[in-house]
């Protein structure tokens, strides 16, 4: 029986080193898969990266690529993470000019039913921030189009998982051994 293809997860943590970008990127490369986010952060644990990806796949595609990440790279830690096991949110900025900012009453309020913040105002534009699931992302944008964007950029997903003291002694002890 075929296996449906859904969105995960992945976490990977690594050591500070250089090329993991390259060599992280190059598994799923030479599988044909198509990343559809990917971030790194500093995690919790000094000197260590968090890599945050997020991919289509089975669940038996994904469990090969969790081995290959974890032979091929210098990985303290890769795992993949249900729905049901983090909590996620994408971050977006959108560049406007400031004189809709004061000219438009309506822009004013989808930035509050949005939850959205301004961050800088100045002569030339308004910058707004908005965090959350990517439909909220998308449906802010969609709104401020109407009234032109100027520019506009977005994150990829990134995640925590809700037992985060769990991983977090994870990570120490593999760390120190």
């Amino acid at each position: 029986m075929e296996q449906e293809s859904k969105q995960f997860t992945v976490s990977v943590y690594t050591e500070n080193n250089i090329g993991l970008l390259n060599r992280i990127s190059a598994i799923f490369q030479r599988r044909h898969i198509n990343i559809e986010s990917i971030n790194s952060s500093v995690s919790e644990i000094e000197n260590v990266s968090k890599w945050t990806i997020v991919v289509n796949l089975t669940e038996e595609q994904m469990k090969k690529i969790i081995g290959q990440i974890e032979k091929q790279v210098e990985v303290i830690k890769a795992y993949y993470h249900t729905e049901e096991e983090i909590i996620y949110q994408e971050s977006s900025i959108f560049k406007m000019k400031s004189d809709l900012l004061f000219d438009e009453r309506q822009i004013q309020n989808i930035i509050k039913d949005s939850n959205a913040r301004i961050v800088t105002v100045n002569k030339q534009f308004f910058v707004i921030e908005k965090s959350g699931r990517k439909e909220e992302i998308e449906l802010l944008y969609r709104e401020l189009s109407f009234f032109g964007i100027m520019q506009f950029t977005r994150s990829g997903r990134i995640a925590v998982s809700k037992e985060e003291m769990k991983i977090s002694k994870m990570l120490e002890e593999a760390f120190n051994h």
